[in-house]
């Protein structure tokens, strides 16, 4: 763990308290509706922008600046780091759905396909439309050889966002019009 060292003052103190954060459940109802009805695939890419911009938004300080941490580790390939930073987000923030979504994502970029779909599963039971953890979740299926799985939650992604560029990954169109 050569990265997470930098910001190990950061560590949430043992009987430190994530606080609740902003509760965004009505700007994501708003977008998720707004991306059904997407024109066009540059529309809903704005659309999912403005969703990642929710999702990054950490609860509080300590957990932006961990979730921070996790990320530039994660940019540097510095997977295992990474995961451990976001681990002990996770243990800050437990209902806080990207910290399961990150390390997932760290998890499947090392190939363990397990790990991720334990916190992918996490982060969509927090956030059943959290569309990087559905899409996140169907990759990892398909990586697991798992295709009939990962065909049911890329078209429960879809019907959040029928414009996903992983669309192309469907077996067979379900006869609605993507």
């Amino acid at each position: 763990m050569k990265y997470a060292t930098i910001f190990s003052f950061l560590a949430a103190p043992a009987f430190a308290d994530c606080s609740v954060g902003t509760d965004y459940s009505e700007e994501i109802g708003q977008i998720v509706g707004q991306m059904q009805a997407a024109p066009d695939e540059g529309a809903a890419r704005v659309l999912a922008g403005k969703m990642w911009e929710i999702w990054l938004d950490a609860p509080d300080e300590l957990a932006q600046a961990m979730l921070d941490n996790g990320l530039a580790l994660l940019q540097m390939g510095d997977h295992t780091s990474s995961r451990a930073v976001l681990g002990e987000l996770i243990d800050y923030c437990p209902a806080y759905p990207e910290g399961y979504n990150q390390r997932a994502f760290a998890a499947f970029l090392q190939g363990d396909y397990a790990a991720a779909l334990v916190d992918l599963d996490a982060a969509i039971a927090l956030q059943p439309v959290h569309l990087g953890a559905l899409t996140g979740k169907a990759l990892t299926l398909i990586s697991m050889e798992r295709r009939d799985e990962a065909q049911e939650v890329l078209r429960a992604a879809l019907a959040i966002n029928p414009w996903l560029a992983e669309r192309a990954l469907l077996d067979e169109p379900d006869g609605t019009d993507i």
